[in-house]
C-alpha cells in the first residue's frame, strides 16, 4: 500500500510518515502544493494525505485538479481549518474523507483502514484479459476455464498487469506495488518472475502478451 502525504509541517509530515511506516505502509512526503500536484498526477497512489495551507498550489486546487485527471484514488484531507464550509467545499470537490487537525494517531489509522478497504471493496472481483480472468478472492487465474498454475508472486503479478492494462509498469513500480520495496532495480528477481509468468501465459494462450518496452518496463497490451 502506497501513500502520498502532503503536508508543509515538516515535524508533524515526518511523524505520520514514520508512524505509516511501522503499520507497514509505504509512504512518500512532500512539504509544498507544487511539488505535491507534480507527484499526484505522475506517480500512482492507494491513497493521497492532504493538507490545505500549502506554499505553491493550495490544497484545494490540488484536489480539484486531481480529481478531473483521476477519480479512483481516495483523497483524504487532514487540515486545521475546521469551519463546516471548509469540509463542505473539500468533499464537494472530491475529497473521500475529512479530519480536522489536531488529530489521534489512531483515529487516523482507522480511517485510512476504511478507506483502502472500501477501495478494494469497490473494485472488480474478477479481472479479464480477453480469455483470460483472474479472481481476486480465491486469487486463481484461469484461460477459457482451464485453471493457470501460477506462484503467488506470478499471481501478484498477473493482477497488477491487469489492473494496469495497456499501460507500461517500470521495474520500480512493480518493486513499489509487488516487492514492497524489499528487491531493487539491479535484482535478477524481478526478471526471472516475469519471464515464468510470461511463459506459462503463452503455453495457455498461445502467445505472450507482455511486452519488454526497453528502458521503460513491461506493459500488458490490448488483444491485436
Amino acid at each position: 500500500m502506497h501513500i502520498l502525504i502532503i503536508e508543509d509541517e515538516e515535524q508533524l509530515c515526518h511523524s505520520v510518515a514514520e508512524g505509516l511506516r511501522i503499520d507497514g505502509y509505504e509512504t512518500d512526503i512532500c512539504f509544498d502544493g507544487d511539488e505535491g500536484l507534480c507527484l499526484c498526477m505522475t506517480e500512482n497512489y492507494d491513497l493521497i494525505l492532504l493538507d490545505l495551507n500549502l506554499p505553491g498550489t493550495d490544497g484545494l486546487e490540488i484536489l480539484r485538479q486531481f480529481r478531473e485527471h483521476n477519480t479512483n484514488t481516495p483523497v483524504l484531507i487532514l487540515s486545521a481549518r475546521d469551519q463546516i464550509e471548509d469540509k463542505v467545499t473539500g468533499l464537494d470537490l472530491g475529497a473521500n474523507d475529512y479530519l480536522t487537525k489536531p488529530f489521534h494517531f489512531q483515529e487516523l489509522e482507522a480511517r485510512i483502514r476504511s478507506l483502502t478497504r472500501r477501495k478494494f471493496v469497490q473494485e472488480d472481483v474478477c479481472l479479464k484479459w480477453n480469455q483470460l480472468t483472474f479472481d481476486t478472492r480465491t486469487r486463481e487465474a484461469s484461460v477459457n476455464g482451464v485453471p493457470l498454475s501460477l506462484t503467488r508472486k506470478e499471481s501478484s503479478l498477473l493482477e497488477y498487469f491487469l489492473l494496469h492494462q495497456n499501460r507500461v509498469i517500470s521495474p520500480e513500480e512493480m518493486i513499489e506495488h509487488i516487492w514492497d520495496g524489499s528487491v531493487n532495480t539491479f535484482s535478477n528477481s524481478i526478471r526471472v518472475h516475469i519471464s515464468s509468468l510470461r511463459k506459462k501465459l503463452k503455453a495457455a494462450i498461445g502467445f505472450d502478451p507482455i511486452q519488454n518496452k526497453i528502458g521503460q518496463g513491461y506493459i500488458l497490451e490490448e488483444y491485436r
